[in-house]
């Protein structure tokens, strides 16, 4: 069970990785470094940049919950 937990929670990390990176910047920061800058020039959609966000806080809620629940089955 542990091992699963760990291999779910290495997934949803890159997810993460990836999902965090896609997101549009907001000014010149981290992001821009990435591309963020050039990638916001060619029209990205306000409802593409909402689902983004809302599959970014899900993928976020399950990796939470996985380390919660590994923390459970190492515990006991």
């Amino acid at each position: 069970m542990a091992l699963a937990l760990s291999i779910f929670l290495v997934i949803t990390s890159f997810l993460m990785i990836l999902l965090v990176l896609l997101h549009k910047g907001k000014g010149s920061g981290l992001s821009d470094l990435f591309g963020g800058g050039i990638s916001s020039n060619y029209g990205g959609s306000s409802v593409v940049e909402k689902n983004l966000d809302r599959i970014t806080i899900v993928v976020g809620g399950l990796w939470f919950a996985g380390v919660v629940a590994l923390s459970l089955v190492l515990k006991g």
